[in-house]
């Protein structure tokens, strides 16, 4: 009996320990449920104490600039070449000027790091490999840049862009590490909403403002700067007009024309006033607005008047303003830009604008006026909007270890001795040539 009172206890010892343990593991998970669902509502709680802000403008007002080409064919289809439309574009092989051959589509970073540029029968891809190895294969999705200087490249991560680490540079006709990149493979620098804001006409942010990564609605994407960006969402003024097609008065639609020049320089400014700081969400600005009341103004005016200050991503209006041309006359930045047509290096189009305020009765004329002579008609713009190297787009080519800048036009309108003996000395060699 005594025997089987100790079996019997030993027996109940060993439930007892089995029940405890069980109550401990039960109470252990029970407390991290509890915090990791404590954790989760913080994280709502958080996100939801974002900035609430209703969006005032959306995709739904807009039309898609091909709507524009039934009553403006002839301005819509300059348009189509000129670098604000091409200034975004689906990443399609048309539009890449980088080749996908063999032995031209490759960027060694070192001996056993290369990213190869492959066309694949699910599309164009970045391809990172390291010993040989296939590690990560980037798929071409949005192309950025007209290719006047070269393009870059951005790729889709769920519902958010990042920058591919190659971009092409137009001036070697080489792939290239895409600007600002170490010398080695990046592959999460994020594009945000004020990148696309100057790169498309609309692309609508689906995350609440301050929230990052910065998330998109990828088929609500308006591709270029196009018609509307510098008119106006149109969806209502397509659908006025079509119902009413008698009506010759542009309704529901901003002429800018008829704009006052400081909300036609707030438009130009918006891409090509520096890096402004937001106070608003961007795409909120549109035509018409004060930037004002969406940026703060203080950069815009910081821009210190010098020859550096060339680059794309620079301050061209706060150069311009800076101008005695711009502070002597109602000038915009529409007195010598045509948005409507591709005039890229027409400088012959671009001096005759000059000389259009600069003639013989003007009290500003160019002194060189009796050295060149008429020639002079035809290019004023390297004397005094001369080109210099960039700060903010320079790429590291194969081979090379010093990284090259491109060379951009500066917008501070002047006087610049050495430009002018380099101009002159070249047109003097020209003439000497061809005697």
């Amino acid at each position: 009996m005594q025997i089987e009172g100790i079996k019997i206890y030993n027996r109940y010892k060993r439930v007892t320990i089995a029940i405890s343990i069980m109550v401990i593991i039960v109470f252990f998970l029970t407390t991290c449920m509890g915090k990791q669902g404590e954790k989760v509502k913080a994280e709502e709680k958080e996100e939801s104490a974002l900035p609430a802000y209703e969006r005032k403008v959306n995709f739904s007002q807009f039309t898609g600039s091909a709507a524009c080409g039934g009553c403006h064919k002839d301005i819509y289809e300059k348009h189509l070449k000129t670098g604000h439309y091409l200034s975004s574009q689906p990443a399609l092989e048309k539009y890449i000027p980088g080749s996908f051959e063999k032995g031209k589509n490759k960027f060694s970073f070192s001996p056993v790091s290369e990213i190869v540029m492959e066309k694949r029968d699910s599309g164009l891809f970045q391809v990172l490999y390291q010993n040989g190895e296939e590690k990560r294969a980037l798929h071409f999705d949005i192309v950025t840049g007209s290719g006047a200087k070269g393009q870059s490249y951005l790729y889709w991560r769920k519902n958010s862009l990042f920058q591919m680490p190659i971009t092409y540079y137009t001036a070697a006709g080489q792939w290239a590490n895409s600007p600002g990149f170490p010398s080695k493979v990046v592959l999460n620098r994020l594009i945000t909403s004020r990148c696309l804001e100057c790169h498309t006409t609309f692309a609508e942010t689906i995350s609440p403002p301050g929230k990052e990564p910065e998330e998109f609605d990828q088929n609500h994407i308006l591709f270029g700067v196009d018609c509307e960006k510098c008119h106006g969402p149109a969806a209502g003024h397509v659908n006025f007009q079509t119902a009413n097609p008698s009506e010759k008065r542009g309704m529901h639609i901003i002429n800018p024309a008829k704009l006052s020049r400081q909300q036609n320089l707030d438009l130009c400014a918006l891409c090509h006033g520096g890096a402004l700081s937001k106070i608003k969400p961007s795409f909120e600005f549109t035509v018409g607005n004060a930037l004002s009341d969406f940026f703060i103004l203080k950069d815009l005016k910081n821009a210190t008047p010098n020859f550096d200050n060339v680059d794309v991503h620079g301050n061209q209006f706060g150069l311009l303003s800076a101008s005695k041309c711009f502070t002597a006359a109602d000038m915009t930045c529409s007195s010598c830009h045509n948005s409507h047509e591709n005039e890229r290096g027409n400088t012959k189009l671009f001096s005759q604008r000059c000389i259009n305020c600069h003639k013989a009765n003007h009290e500003k004329i160019c002194k060189m006026t009796g050295k060149l002579g008429s020639t002079i008609s035809n290019n004023c713009i390297d004397c005094h909007m001369p080109a210099g190297a960039s700060k903010a787009i320079t790429l590291k080519l194969p081979g090379r270890e010093v990284p090259v800048a491109a060379r951009v036009r500066t917008h501070l309108i002047g006087i610049y001795p050495d430009e002018v003996r380099k101009f002159v000395s070249g047109k003097n060699k020209s003439q000497a040539s061809k005697k």
